[in-house]
């Protein structure tokens, strides 16, 4: 069978997009590598009713849940969707659409510093994940440390679920001109003034212009961070840094898209490397569409106006004017944002030559030195000599890292280009053998 539209994400883009177009009369299916709809926004433990419309609505369209996509193909007139389908015993799935919508989504972005890769080190978003969806408290006491605002409701979630949260670390210094984005997001202000407030009523401390440099413990797990007040290009202030005793960091220093499906078709990306796409989220390849994350970091109520949007193209319809305001207000706002939470280069004085880039190789910065010493110039040949991108990630934690590393040895700005691999996601030689395009 032949879908009218295949979404792959079950997130607010995703879902808001599905549950629109089957209202249009679509025959629509919804692939997504999670158990659970709703995507990091709206993740709920089994058993829990969700809090969000669109998941209540999801009965309109068929929701291939556990299938993990790892290969696209366009033809003349569909698109087919190569998936891995369940967990342990998976089976080969291929789904087809004569329109495709991506809506992948964005994982954490990770700076590297000694001892990132310590038992109790979390990303921000893996800490949230495993309170939301498994009601799971990662530590008894714990720092939040990064940047951006998505740190508040990280450190207010562990707080509710009875962790002893010591402070969150802002590494930026948001300016007065925050105040200028509240017209275009209110409810976003309102959001973040009652995370702002729940970590007033518990004295957890707010501090700017500060980061974990360092973290220190062993096998067991984490023991104590370093923590020093940082200069305006974010290198440590020289006497300000002190211990502190924790076995949890939640750290995260913003978003990074998820761009491998979206490479494989070919699609064009914007300069700050998100997928391109137009007023009506189309992208470069024609019948793809891309909405959420994928076309730029700005939050579940841009992502759902965009998802909206997207499918009112697919069944060509014209979108009321008032959705097509809102997206602009809430591009304005993500813009903002991005200028508000930059992530400044010097947090590459931050790691010593022994310090992992690459925790899956178990690549070290002097090796990517050493590796530019032998006439490396680029991320590929770094990759090549060694083996940095070349494990279970895939690179989707290390290259951005990587190529800073690279650009600081050169002294020249490089920039990591989206990975373009035939398989998207890690599968099993027998899958691969009987799905394969």
């Amino acid at each position: 069978m032949t879908h009218d539209l295949v979404v792959i994400g079950a997130g607010p883009a995703g879902l808001t997009a599905a549950v629109t177009a089957a209202r249009f009369g679509l025959r629509v299916a919804v692939v997504d590598a999670n158990s659970r709809a709703g995507g990091q926004y709206h993740r709920h433990r089994a058993g829990h009713a969700p809090d969000w419309p669109a998941l209540a609505r999801l009965h309109t369209v068929e929701h291939l849940a556990g299938h993990r996509v790892w290969a696209l193909e366009r033809a003349d007139d569909h698109f087919a969707v190569h998936a891995a389908a369940g967990e342990r015993d998976t089976r080969p799935v291929t789904v087809r659409g004569r329109r495709l919508l991506l809506a992948t989504g964005a994982y954490d972005r990770q700076l590297p510093f000694p001892g990132w890769d310590l038992p109790g080190v979390f990303t921000a978003g893996g800490a949230q994940a495993l309170l939301k969806g498994n009601g799971v408290a990662p530590g008894r006491r714990a720092l939040v440390a990064g940047t951006g605002p998505f740190l508040l409701p990280v450190a207010v979630g562990l707080a509710d679920a009875g962790v002893e949260v010591l402070g969150v670390l802002e590494a930026a210094r948001p300016t007065p001109r925050a105040a200028a984005l509240a017209p275009h997001s209110p409810a976003r202000v309102v959001e973040a003034a009652g995370y702002a407030a729940a970590l007033a009523r518990r004295r957890i401390p707010y501090l700017t212009g500060r980061a974990v440099i360092a973290a220190r413990g062993d096998d067991a797990g984490l023991r104590a961070v370093t923590v020093a007040r940082l200069d305006a290009d974010w290198r440590p202030r020289p006497g300000t840094g002190y211990e502190l005793a924790c076995d949890t960091l939640a750290v995260g220093y913003g978003f990074t898209p998820q761009l491998e499906l979206a490479t494989q078709l070919g699609c064009a990306n914007t300069p700050d490397g998100f997928v391109t796409v137009d007023a009506r989220q189309a992208t470069s390849v024609p019948g793809l569409y891309a909405a959420g994350e994928t076309t730029g970091i700005g939050g579940a109520q841009l992502s759902a106006v965009e998802g909206e949007l997207s499918a009112y193209a697919i069944a060509g319809r014209t979108p009321p004017r008032g959705l097509l305001r809102r997206r602009a207000r809430l591009t304005r706002f993500a813009a903002g944002l991005r200028e508000l939470y930059p992530v400044r280069p010097g947090w590459l004085t931050w790691l010593g030559a022994d310090t992992l880039v690459c925790r899956c190789e178990e690549v070290t910065r002097d090796r990517i030195t050493h590796a530019v010493r032998s006439g490396a110039d680029d991320v590929r040949a770094v990759k090549l000599l060694t083996r940095a991108g070349m494990g279970w990630c895939q690179g989707r934690m290390c290259a951005e890292a990587t190529a800073c590393v690279l650009a600081d040895a050169l002294d020249r700005p490089i920039t990591p280009a989206p990975p373009s691999r035939p398989i998207a996601q890690p599968i099993r030689l027998g899958d691969l053998a009987q799905g394969a395009p």
